[in-house]
């Protein structure tokens, strides 16, 4: 089984995604937080662009399940040295793993990855393309606030142009039968959004009425050599950056992380009680764990916890 996009995944198949997550989410609670289902299986985390959260939460998933965890780094990796993706897919598949999770800036990466080794591969971001676990998580910590997420109105608001995770969020969520705006200045939505369906709006009045909003953190970083597609962070903070007072009663806030503080949104609004970026985190930990059994489900005896 290999996870690549959001769409990978039908939503019974993400139905028991969720219910293994919540014997994982168990396991987080116990004294010791192991379990032997995946001993003597490995597991290479390939993160050949910058990630704190999502590695380190592979990371930990994989270790707690007792698979043996290698992690290549792009600055660490002969990536850095010219080496392809091909060749070094190939160097990997020498090592007969069987779960290869994988960040990678260009789009497609991962898919292209799934031509060269036998091993389960997990697209754990490809530049502007999709970002599918993340998504799960976020659906995964929606259920668990809201139980039904049939009829749920979300809006994701922001940097929707360079955002993998407004895309798989997009996808994913309205599949789960979520209702799904998109709210951002014209500079920042993607040309052809047309195609995807769904209302495009450029004023924060769109989130009167959602029950959460999704913020999306500004990527400079992709940005380089390219004219700013705002004049400025402050100026872009002072027209879509959301602080407490801009939050509805019984609003509740997500962002994917990092987040830039001050920027899209405000400092105080991060640590407030209607923020779930922490519970988001807490979800992403079980679900990728759940993530990693599944995908080996199929050659497995024992039952998640045992």
């Amino acid at each position: 089984m290999h996870l690549i996009s959001i769409d990978d995944l039908s939503t019974a198949e993400i139905d028991n995604l969720f219910a293994l997550s919540d014997g994982f989410l168990e396991i987080a609670s116990r004294p010791i937080k192991k379990v032997p289902t995946l001993r003597g299986r490995t597991v290479i985390n390939v993160f050949l662009e910058a990630s704190t959260r999502t590695q380190s939460s592979f990371e930990l998933a994989g270790k707690r399940l007792s698979a043996d965890v290698i992690n290549i780094k792009g600055s660490s990796s002969s990536v850095s040295k010219g080496e392809s993706l091909k060749d070094t897919i190939l160097t990997l598949e020498s090592y007969r793993p069987d779960i290869i999770v994988m960040r990678h800036p260009q789009v497609g990466a991962s898919r292209m990855a799934t031509r060269y080794t036998n091993a389960s591969v997990v697209n754990a971001g490809d530049g502007t393309g999709e970002h599918p676990t993340q998504c799960l998580l976020d659906l995964y910590s929606l259920r668990r606030v809201y139980g039904d997420l049939q009829g749920l109105k979300v809006a994701i608001v922001g940097d929707i142009l360079r955002s993998r995770v407004a895309r798989s969020d997009l996808f994913g969520f309205r599949k789960m039968g979520i209702d799904v705006r998109l709210v951002g200045p014209p500079t920042l939505i993607p040309p052809g959004i047309e195609y995807w369906d769904v209302p495009i709006h450029h004023d924060l009045s769109a989130l009167e009425d959602v029950d959460v909003i999704y913020l999306l953190r500004m990527q400079l970083e992709r940005a380089k050599g390219k004219v700013p597609p705002v004049p400025s962070l402050r100026e872009y903070s002072r027209v879509w950056g959301l602080s407490p007072y801009k939050v509805k009663p019984g609003q509740r806030v997500m962002h994917p992380g990092p987040v830039n503080r001050g920027v899209e949104l405000s400092a105080d609004l991060v640590d407030d009680d209607r923020s779930l970026i922490l519970h988001q985190v807490e979800s992403g930990l079980a679900v990728r764990m759940a993530i990693l059994y599944q995908c080996l489900a199929g050659s497995l005896t024992d039952e998640p916890g045992a």
